[in-house]
């Protein structure tokens, strides 16, 4: 190692830090920011999860009444049906997504291979965002029409719980649409760099 060298003016110079130190605390820089970003997608994904699975057991749960000829149930119904297969769809996937990011932050390395997780992760963040938008959608549209035909009154809680499950879907549509936007960072990131992070 080389020792401090005195100035013109009578101080010390210290050896500025070589090239590999450089390296060596960028690479570690950029692990920091990694582990971060990965972090904020398995919170994401995480959310998206406990909103998605509690909208499902919400409509799933959802009948009341006495008897089955004088019973409202879910599945009467073909937009809560939609809400409720929609919302299950989307937890299981949020569930294995993070299994994923937990294996990823633990191993540093992805479930299947790179450049599949990359293009997985961003095409079916999309297609299961829209499907969750399309069936609370319906949801709400089928609520409003209930309302307008004066139909709540014998079965307030059946359709205030339906409303309770539709919102709640809304809030996993908006934590996935969020991890959908990090996903589609990293796909960027992979056509640029060659990698899924921001180097």
């Amino acid at each position: 190692m080389r020792s401090p060298e005195p100035n013109r003016n009578g101080g010390l110079m210290t050896p500025s830090p070589g090239p590999r130190n450089q390296s060596q605390f960028h690479s570690t820089v950029s692990v920091q920011k990694n582990r971060r970003f990965n972090v904020l997608i398995l919170i994401f994904r995480f959310a998206a999860f406990c909103f998605s699975l509690a909208s499902a057991i919400f409509m799933f749960a959802n009948f009341h009444g006495g008897s089955d000829s004088d019973s409202v149930r879910w599945y009467h119904f073909d937009a809560f049906r939609f809400v409720a297969i929609a919302a299950a769809i989307v937890a299981l996937y949020s569930l294995f997504e993070v299994g994923a990011s937990v294996w990823e932050i633990s191993r540093g390395a992805t479930v299947f291979p790179e450049v599949v997780q990359v293009w997985f992760d961003f095409s079916h963040d999309q297609v299961f965002a829209y499907m969750l938008l399309s069936a609370d959608s319906a949801g709400t549209a089928l609520a409003r029409t209930l309302r307008e035909r004066d139909t709540c009154t014998a079965n307030n809680a059946f359709y205030v719980q339906s409303d309770i499950s539709v919102a709640l879907g809304f809030a996993g549509f908006m934590f996935l649409g969020f991890s959908s936007l990090l996903s589609g960072f990293r796909v960027v990131c992979f056509i640029l760099n060659g990698s899924r992070f921001h180097m």
